[in-house]
């Protein structure tokens, strides 16, 4: 009967530290350290949150810039990647529509499509695209906005995030950020 009570008691100590302390201090921690990660890296115009630096958002006017294709429709609560392996039929004619369709809306990068403009990320939620990717879509953003090339080509050398760390991951622009540089350009 003294080991079945010595487990009990270890069982509620464990789960008051475990499931009640830890979690407790970590949080306060993160609240004071780092407040705006730990509450969702939330993008706020007028006092009105309007997204996440962490989530993709879907732009679909052509006066805007597009986001990577999201596997789950920019739905937050069904975060998933594609399932498709690349050498599969569905797959190939997935990416063929999806480059004719950026071709169509860009056609200065016919033959020349940055991958990331036609693939999913692993989440299905990547906030960020490659330089490259921003500035493919320059031309037709500028023709939408009557805004100079020029411009939106240093608009998006502004908005260019560097390596974490300089070391792991690589150069991206965080779309949110980049249209809502865009729209202050606008007004």
């Amino acid at each position: 009967m003294k080991p079945f009570i010595t487990a009990i008691r270890a069982a509620v100590v464990f789960l008051i530290l475990c499931g009640l302390i830890y979690p407790l201090v970590t949080t306060g921690f993160a609240q004071v350290l780092f407040a705006h990660q730990a509450n969702g890296s939330l993008v706020e115009r007028n006092g009105e949150v309007i997204g996440s630096e962490l989530l993709a958002q879907q732009f679909t006017s052509v006066a805007y810039f597009h986001p990577r294709a999201s596997a789950a429709n920019f739905d937050p609560r069904a975060s998933a990647a594609t399932n498709a392996a690349v050498a599969s039929d569905s797959f190939i004619e997935v990416l063929e529509k999806t480059v004719q369709g950026i071709e169509e809306e860009n056609p200065d990068v016919k033959g020349n499509v940055p991958a990331d403009l036609v693939t999913t990320s692993g989440s299905g939620f990547d906030p960020d695209l490659s330089p490259e990717a921003a500035k493919a879509q320059i031309p037709r953003i500028a023709a939408a906005t009557g805004l100079d090339e020029g411009t939106l080509n240093d608009l998006v050398d502004e908005h260019i995030q560097s390596r974490q760390i300089g070391v792991f991951g690589e150069e991206r622009v965080n779309v949110l950020e980049l249209n809502l540089a865009l729209s202050d350009l606008q007004q």
